[in-house]
């Protein structure tokens, strides 16, 4: 078995330990030879299976809720119930995508909601991207499409458990298809943990966009949201090698939705607690002479020193 192939069965079985038998598995690649994003008009048999479907048929347009992913399977299981009861209670028309990565590098949330859009969006109206550790509890949270004046942000400054400055986008934000394509996406240079909604928030605020945010909301920072995050545990990867933390301060504008590079290897179908997802399996790729620190064990370093 390749180390790859390994990977993928560990993610499958951790899920399947962790549960219990509660995990319903239906390993279904959407095609043998090419995973294609979806589409409206493909055949029955392919991405227009009524497991990739969104559920709740009640609105009018369609959420892609994006989650980057990498081994929390614990707050996975709280995740995907919990959302998907909280979602069908407002008659939201959605589909969670697990946006699993499986790659040797540090783990890099932008460059994963980058592809979970490039996935989703022929089909999928707006998209939600939203960290698996953090769940609303206030039903006055709403997941609607957002305005044409910019994203929605739910996990706002003023109710977040942990981050208050003004600029905070990270979280939970709404965003629609021709918002998130008019700034590019995000940045492909975030590699490791923090700084990629800060750069995304000026790529909103340099396209003439704003962000909008809950009112009326009556909860605050220690009800609002369940963060269930545990940092003793599982800690942050925030080690910061290379140049990694003066190129990372700059706004960046070379890389984003149409540069990201990458390979979706699996799509799986999975129900847990009766609530199905899709996971798609991901493997990202590194320009290592641009951003060596997608990996800083040291072993890109001599490849770096060769090229400069």
């Amino acid at each position: 078995m390749t180390a790859m192939a390994t990977i993928n069965w560990l993610f499958i079985c951790g899920l399947a330990f962790c549960l219990g038998g509660v995990v319903v598995l239906s390993l279904m690649p959407l095609s043998s030879d090419c995973i294609c994003p979806l589409s409206r008009g493909r055949s029955q048999s392919d991405a227009d299976r009524s497991d990739l479907q969104p559920s709740v048929p009640q609105s009018e347009h369609k959420l892609a809720v994006l989650v980057p992913f990498r081994d929390h399977f614990e707050e996975l299981l709280q995740f995907v119930p919990h959302m998907t009861k909280f979602l069908k209670r407002q008659g939201v028309e959605h589909k969670i995508f697990i946006l699993n990565q499986v790659d040797r590098y540090r783990f890099n949330r932008a460059s994963l909601i980058n592809v979970g859009f490039r996935f989703t969006s022929a089909v999928y109206d707006y998209i939600a991207m939203h960290d698996v550790d953090l769940l609303p509890m206030n039903d006055a949270l709403l997941y609607s499409y957002p305005s044409a004046a910019g994203p929605h942000h739910i996990a706002a400054p003023e109710l977040h458990p942990k981050y208050h400055y003004e600029t905070f986008v990270g979280g939970i934000l709404l965003v629609r298809v021709e918002q998130f394509e008019k700034v590019n996406g995000m940045s492909n240079k975030y590699w490791g943990w923090g700084l990629e909604d800060d750069e995304f928030y000026v790529r909103i605020r340099d396209a003439g966009m704003r962000v909008t945010r809950p009112e009326g909301i009556k909860t605050g920072v220690n009800d609002t949201f369940k963060h269930i995050h545990n940092r003793y545990h599982r800690k942050r990867d925030t080690q910061k090698c290379f140049n990694q933390k003066e190129v990372t301060r700059k706004r960046d504008r070379e890389t984003g939705l149409s540069t990201v590079k990458y390979k979706i290897l699996k799509v799986h179908e999975m129900s847990i607690d009766g609530a199905s997802i899709t996971v798609l399996n991901i493997l990202l790729e590194c320009d290592e002479k641009e951003t060596p620190w997608c990996d800083c064990s040291g072993n890109v370093a001599v490849a770096s020193a060769v090229t400069t």
